[in-house]
């Protein structure tokens, strides 16, 4: 009997103190930028502040992923109780694919625990009939930017270090340089570098990028290793990667110089093999690259 009486005293402190299940909110967008480039960084912020601590709430919201006009992606999101209210903040980071007006129109859902759900909980009832959430579709701010039109797919703040040491060595010894573009913009839109030469065999690692998101787009490092073994003098020839500076608003170009490589004579494929003339006894300098680079760790 005491223990029934305690539910009922339970069920009837909930339905007086309803309000608990209102808890008022408010949301607001911002964005950094109002005009911006084809695959130009744009931070969106969208808060929603409660009117208390909020507990029987719950905020679905996601938009990110591929659009139509624009790529968007999660940057971070935030739950803080400040001054005995709770405030949800979301960041995103959109690159647009087109030029023109591009609208951020998002939805997001509310959803509330039942007055009834609780009860059932307290008091021990399993009715899984009753619907356990009130729901709510809020229509965020609109936001709206202007996107103007580049020819370039990079776009960014961007840097280009070419490591290297003196271009001397000798016959099917490997000649090493790495290439390491440093910045923030969308490093995404990097190709693996290709070199061609004749007479020269190319060893090419795979680009490794050692980036993270940011309001600034995404920020770090992209670089790729190759090593160049021939048997006489040779040029890496140069090559450009062009990109739109955003810093300088305006087409630019990342350079990488001419390298006259200096080929000394080595030791001659005989020498090495001591004169054995068996076709079935071949050295495969491949190895060499993949040796040298374990040595180097």
């Amino acid at each position: 009997m005491r223990k029934n009486l305690g539910r009922v005293f339970l069920a009837i402190l909930i339905f007086l103190h309803a309000e608990v299940f209102a808890s008022a909110y408010t949301w607001s967008a911002t964005s950094n930028k109002t005009a911006a480039y084809i695959n130009e960084p744009i931070h969106l912020k969208y808060i929603c502040s409660f009117s208390d601590r909020a507990e029987v709430m719950t905020i679905v919201f996601n938009p990110a992923g591929e659009h139509e006009k624009y790529t968007l992606k999660n940057l971070r999101q935030s739950q803080n109780i400040v001054d005995g209210k709770r405030v949800n903040i979301y960041e995103f980071v959109a690159f647009a694919k087109v030029a023109g007006e591009i609208i951020f129109d998002f939805e997001a859902q509310m959803e509330q625990t039942t007055k009834e759900s609780i009860e059932n909980t307290v008091i021990g009832r399993d009715n899984m009939q009753k619907e356990q959430f009130v729901k709510e579709s809020f229509k965020l701010e609109t936001l709206s930017v202007n996107v103007k039109e580049t020819d370039k797919s990079l776009v960014g703040n961007f840097s280009i270090e070419v490591k290297k040491h003196e271009p001397k060595v000798k016959a099917h010894e490997p000649y090493h340089i790495e290439v390491a573009i440093k910045g923030n913009g969308n490093f995404e839109a990097l190709k693996p570098l290709v070199f061609n030469i004749e007479g020269v065999k190319i060893f090419a690692g795979d680009a490794i990028e050692k980036i993270e998101l940011s309001e600034n787009g995404e920020s770090g490092e992209w670089s790729q290793k190759f090593a160049f073994v021939g048997e006489a003098d040779f040029k890496i020839p140069a090559i450009k990667i062009e990109y739109f500076n955003l810093a300088e608003q305006k087409s630019d170009v990342l350079m990488i110089n001419t390298i006259d490589v200096s080929v000394a004579k080595g030791f001659s494929k005989e020498d090495l093999l001591d004169k054995v003339e068996d076709d079935s006894i071949k050295f495969d300098y491949s190895y060499l690259y993949y040796i040298l680079i374990f040595i180097a760790g």
